[in-house]
């Protein structure tokens, strides 16, 4: 039994011992609003109705719902999703359910395939913290195109779920390798 626990938790320690990749990132200075507006392949303002978490290429990212209510470039459907990283580090935005946003993004594939991108480097935030971009985008008009994109929305297995799965066949391994040894 004592073998088996020294097992579990060497196993655990190997599993947590390996290095996760990182990414810094830093932005110098927001862009205007005109700015902002001009590089941007889309600007719309919404609510978060739904955000889902992926894995890509190693890297957790967020899948972003929006209902759009107003769209000043790149966009005519009621409905958008924006791709994100987690925050922090890998330059995500941390978007809120339920929060009205005000998102400038652009087509990357910095998160995996290429789709609507937004970072904390651009200009999104939250509708309320930037109604004096409005004086620069003007009224906006509303959506054309009714979209449902939840369906396309869906979730990954998450990365957790992976690593608690690795963990029950290391323990059943060790558990039925120590049976064996017994005999």
């Amino acid at each position: 039994m004592k073998k088996l626990l020294a097992f579990m938790v060497l196993s655990l320690f190997l599993i947590g011992s390996f290095p996760a990749v990182s990414n810094a990132c830093s932005c110098a200075e927001l862009p205007t609003a005109a700015d902002e507006l001009e590089r941007s392949d889309a600007v719309f303002s919404g609510k978060v109705i739904e955000i889902k978490e992926e894995k890509v290429k190693g890297y957790m990212t967020k899948k972003v719902l929006f209902e759009v209510t107003n769209t000043w470039k790149g966009m005519d459907e009621s409905q958008a999703i924006i791709t994100t990283g987690f925050g922090g580090g890998d330059c995500g935005f941390r978007f809120i359910e339920g929060q009205e946003y005000l998102v400038y993004a652009k087509e990357s594939d910095m998160y995996g395939a290429k789709s609507l991108t937004t970072i904390m480097c651009d200009r999104t935030n939250t509708f309320r913290a930037l109604q004096n971009d409005l004086e620069v985008l003007g009224a906006g008009e509303t959506p054309t195109k009714k979209a449902d994109l939840s369906s396309s929305n869906q979730n990954s297995t998450p990365f957790y779920l992976g690593i608690a799965g690795a963990l029950a066949v290391v323990t059943l391994a060790a558990f039925f390798f120590m049976k064996r040894k017994k005999k």
